[in-house]
């Protein structure tokens, strides 16, 4: 049984807690703990029913102000599917939560408020989503009830929200109309929306087939241990351990060590007490090469006919995390994979205002800011770029000072 990773994002207020909370409840997902809580809780709707919220909302600061601040992160399963939902905030000023939620997922739900339409906080979102590289995108048309379920007032917004997708590069985006209040077309179909005939959300989420690339064209191994016993008993064991990131590997395959550019080829794979002759992405496995080659942690073994991009200098998408504005004169880490080095930033290229997707320049690069900088690294960098393979596309940004994380970087060329 497969996993659907997604996240749900949108404006404020626009249902986004509620819409996951009537997704666990209507289909039966509620542990009975869970659900005792649910009913004795005082947060209510203005009709009195349940407020199906407090189910994602796990801050304290959450429930007491009816917002989404963190990313929270729910699992439930069909008898067809694993899902693993994250519930990202809607205010600008979370932005960097709504990246680090979206940065697995590989869909994205889209509310937007039928009273209100398309507005600035949906073009943001829908950016982001692009970024990301998320290739799947449903539009649930919230607070359908609001409008007395009008399919004008439905129609017009998917005609708006095509304008905007087609600006963003969206090309996967199916449309439904709902109402996470009343349950209309969450889990089943709504009788209110009988002019509505496709299919509700959870079967959609059910159904839809998920991209897997196991293929030698992206193959990607970045070394995360060299494992060398040296004992009486293994005295000639040299295995590379790690996790298979991206595209598959079998037995024999020819394989490039990068950066350093060495060759050879796989003569076996383990897998605990098993030798698979395939490993594919998201195994954990040690590989063993025909050739002793000298391999560090943070090197990448990637299929010899399909090589992605070595450099130090790269040009990327960065979103930056820190309350402290970014500093070029500053040297940071850079972590890729297993890989880590230091860095500067050479270059800021442009900020985006996310809000009207316009491009400023000559603005410092603050919290929350999303634009285009070139990046120097004091060692090369085997990667892909972000649209191609996310998996060896993306990156983030130490501080040496901190050594906490205060950048997510998308890379997408090498740098003139």
């Amino acid at each position: 049984m497969d996993i659907l990773k997604f996240i749900t994002a949108g404006s404020v207020d626009d249902g986004k807690s509620t819409l996951i909370g009537r997704l666990l409840y209507d289909s039966d997902s509620i542990l009975a703990d869970q659900l005792e809580a649910l009913h004795s809780s005082n947060r209510k709707n203005d009709d009195g029913s349940i407020d199906l919220a407090i189910l994602t909302d796990g801050l304290k600061a959450e429930r007491e102000q009816g917002i989404t601040i963190d990313v929270a992160y729910k699992y439930f399963q069909t008898e067809k599917r694993k899902f693993i939902i994250a519930d990202t905030p809607g205010h600008i000023q979370y932005t960097r939560n709504m990246v680090t939620g979206a940065s697995n997922a590989n869909l994205a739900i889209i509310l937007i408020d039928a009273r209100k339409g398309v507005i600035e906080q949906t073009i943001r979102h829908s950016y982001l989503v692009s970024l990301l590289g998320i290739q799947q995108v449903v539009v649930c048309v919230n607070k359908m009830d609001m409008v007395n379920y009008s399919q004008e007032v439905y129609d017009q917004i998917i005609t708006d929200y095509q304008k905007l997708a087609a600006k963003v590069d969206l090309k996967n985006v199916y449309y439904i109309p709902v109402s996470a209040l009343k349950g209309d077309n969450i889990v089943h179909p709504s009788s209110n929306i009988s002019w509505y005939k496709g299919e509700s959300l959870l079967p959609y989420l059910e159904n839809i087939e998920l991209a897997v690339d196991n293929s030698t064209a992206h193959a990607r191994f970045p070394v995360q241990w060299v494992i060398r016993p040296q004992t009486e008993d293994l005295h000639d064991y040299r295995g590379y351990a790690g996790r298979v990131s991206s595209g598959s590997f079998k037995v024999n395959d020819k394989v490039t060590v990068l950066p350093s550019g060495f060759t050879s080829s796989i003569s076996k794979i383990e897998l605990l007490d098993e030798e698979p002759q395939e490993a594919l992405a998201g195994m954990s496995v040690t590989v063993h090469l025909k050739d002793d080659i000298d391999i560090s942690r943070g090197d990448v073994l990637v299929n010899s006919n399909y090589q992605p991009e070595v450099s130090q200098l790269i040009e990327a998408d960065l979103c930056w995390m820190d309350t402290r504005a970014l500093d070029t004169s500053h040297t940071y880490f850079i972590q890729h994979n297993s890989k880590v080095t230091r860095c500067k930033i050479q270059e800021v290229l442009h900020k985006v205002n996310i809000n009207t997707l316009e491009k400023e320049y000559n603005e410092e690069f603050k919290l929350n800011d999303i634009g285009r900088i070139i990046i120097k690294t004091a060692e090369p960098l085997a990667f892909d770029l972000y649209q191609n393979n996310k998996a060896n596309g993306g990156a983030i940004i130490i501080d040496s000072r901190t050594n906490l994380t205060v950048g997510a970087l998308m890379l997408r060329a090498v740098a003139d």
